[in-house]
């Protein structure tokens, strides 16, 4: 849509017309001497047809110069579309296991057997694209813990990063401490009351500088909330040539201290046997962490201005061009 934001501008338009009827012509007293037989020799007439013709292009050419600065004066802007901006969300890292233990296959999902990782990937995928008007960050963690993902608003490129994450990786061990550390530090810069951080893991810490309690404390001192989410089936039926036995292939998951975390740190922890469970745990961290509805749009703005500029300077620039023509004409017929 066109708006012109000093309209008022325009009604200085017909302001060369009012200088013409007011002016007063200036009075000539010239003598002449005419010679009409020598006059109509020389074509007269043609040049008076001339003459005038250049006239009204010239005053056709100036008025177009007035009217396009008037216009450029009026300061004339192009108004977009609307344009949603995000909303003032949540700044969540989401910190994921992708140690050698996520590799066991006790997670059914559509009928299959998977492996702890792809069913995080397959429900943790969803959870992403659904936060619209968070920040998201990812941290990947085994034996180190390292940023994936910094924080974005770009979901379908964190989304792609997140299935893009390979086993072991990062090593074979499990620094949860670590972990949590990284994001503290990167969430220590954001607004507070919104600093939220899921960590989800298979085992306990066994790797890594920081021990995950006082990885706590220091979120907690920083008003990093995190969510801990213990991933892996507690029953699991094993087939050998001695028969089949049932076995717990969490035995290593330590609850206990990722449920001290989310004390620690006013946040809660969800235990994920199977991947409903899991989307039922996103399903409640949506609740818990809910995403600002207060949607601000903007609409882009254009500035138009130097298009008639550049005309009436255009313009400017072909009268005096013609002008030296002329003049050069008229000297070389001298």
């Amino acid at each position: 849509m066109l708006e012109l934001l000093w309209p008022w501008a325009l009604a200085i338009a017909p302001l060369p017309l009012l200088y013409r009827w007011l002016r007063k012509p200036a009075a000539v007293n010239i003598r002449a001497l005419r010679a009409p037989l020598l006059a109509n020799a020389a074509g007269e007439a043609g040049t008076a047809v001339s003459n005038n013709l250049r006239k009204s292009l010239l005053l056709l050419t100036l008025s177009l110069i007035w009217l396009s600065t008037l216009t450029a004066l009026s300061r004339p802007i192009w108004i977009g579309e609307p344009i949603a901006l995000p909303t003032n969300g949540r700044d969540i890292l989401l910190a994921v296991d992708i140690s050698g233990s996520m590799e066991r296959e006790d997670m059914r999902l559509n009928g299959n057997m998977v492996n702890r990782l792809d069913a995080v990937k397959n429900v943790v995928g969803d959870f992403v694209l659904e936060r619209q008007g968070d920040r998201l960050g990812l941290i990947l963690f085994g034996e180190k813990a390292y940023l994936q993902t910094p924080l974005t608003f770009d979901r379908k490129t964190m989304q792609t990063l997140l299935f893009e994450a390979q086993l072991g990786f990062a090593g074979q061990g499990t620094a949860i401490g670590d972990a949590i550390g990284l994001s503290v530090k990167r969430l220590q810069e954001r607004p507070e009351n919104h600093r939220v951080v899921i960590l989800l893991t298979d085992g306990a810490n066994n790797a890594g500088e920081l021990a995950p309690l006082k990885a706590a404390e220091l979120a907690s001192r920083a008003k990093v909330k995190i969510y801990t989410i213990g991933i892996g089936a507690e029953v699991m039926e094993t087939r050998s040539i001695f028969g089949s036995r049932i076995t717990n292939p969490s035995a290593d998951l330590d609850e206990k201290t990722l449920s001290g975390i989310a004390d620690a740190t006013g946040g809660k922890f969800f235990r994920a046997r199977n991947p409903q469970e899991l989307t039922e745990i996103y399903q409640e961290l949506n609740r818990l962490e809910p995403i600002e509805q207060d949607a601000e749009t903007i609409r882009p703005i254009a500035v138009l201005y130097h298009w008639p500029l550049s005309l009436a300077f255009a313009l400017s620039l072909l009268i005096a061009l013609f002008k030296n023509l002329n003049t050069g004409t008229g000297r070389s017929n001298a």
